[in-house]
């Protein structure tokens, strides 16, 4: 199955690097894709809660889904987590 799951904070290339890093090693998750002009997260799975699981590692690293909560500690991690996505 393919699923298509907005974020907030998303804004350039180095977000997308660390973004598909970090849900490509998750097992059960195939072809992930970002689109920082849609700031979408898209991949497949199989596993009902594989869902779940890229939507906290997401929200871990500064990306929350939209309707998720997305306070100051969870910008300052977006803000990282690109650094780090434009380093590599």
């Amino acid at each position: 199955m393919e699923i298509s799951l907005e974020v907030q904070n998303l804004k350039c290339g180095g977000c997308a690097n660390t973004i598909i890093k970090k849900i490509s090693s998750i097992d059960d998750v195939v072809n992930a894709q970002v689109n920082t002009s849609s700031n979408t997260v898209s991949f497949n799975y199989n596993q009902e809660n594989t869902i779940e699981i890229v939507k906290n590692t997401l929200n871990e690293i500064g990306y929350p889904v939209v309707g998720d909560k997305n306070d100051f500690t969870t910008k300052a991690k977006s803000l990282v987590s690109c650094a780090i996505g434009r380093i590599q």
